[in-house]
């Protein structure tokens, strides 16, 4: 926010966010002050297999293969399979961000059956998919079928 006072000169009051670790911090800047920009490079990566604790990425342009560990890639790890492509987002060569589609297509492995009559309105129950994360589905959905899941917010969208 540019902020012109009556008395002095102006000054720009803004909120940063450290990209390393997220937090967001105040920070006030004279007029005619300058900011260094920090270059990202964002590319698109192929999820090619797991070896270990690290992950394997094949760049789509260059084709050169990466590793990753599950902390760089952080808690969406748990969406991760085999032929997914992904944005990744470094800062020089230290990755800041692992951006997976907002949604993907997963088979449900293990849920509890659905029992006629449970409930008078639609309820969920936990289910666990492919890769291993755990979703709440409706009580319809049984194991082998396969559902949408918006990786942003663990939420069931519909079946597939």
């Amino acid at each position: 926010m540019h902020v012109k006072p009556g008395k002095g000169s102006a000054f720009v009051r803004t909120k940063l966010k450290n990209a390393q670790n997220g937090n967001v911090v105040e920070r006030t800047f004279r007029a005619g002050e300058s900011v260094p920009q920090a270059v990202l490079e964002k590319s698109t990566m192929q999820h090619t297999y797991k070896e270990g604790d690290d992950y394997i990425f094949m760049d789509m342009e260059s084709y050169e293969e990466g590793r990753l560990n599950a902390k760089q890639i952080g808690d969406r790890v748990k969406y991760l399979k085999d032929g997914m492509e992904v944005n990744v987002v470094r800062w020089g060569e230290q990755v800041i961000d692992v951006e997976l589609p907002n949604s993907v297509v997963l088979e449900v492995t293990q849920t509890d059956p659905g029992v006629k009559g449970d409930t008078a309105t639609g309820g969920t129950k936990p289910a666990i998919v492919e890769t291993g994360a755990q979703v709440m589905v409706p009580l319809f959905i049984s194991i082998g079928e396969r559902i949408r899941v918006d990786t942003r917010d663990d939420k069931y969208m519909g079946r597939e």
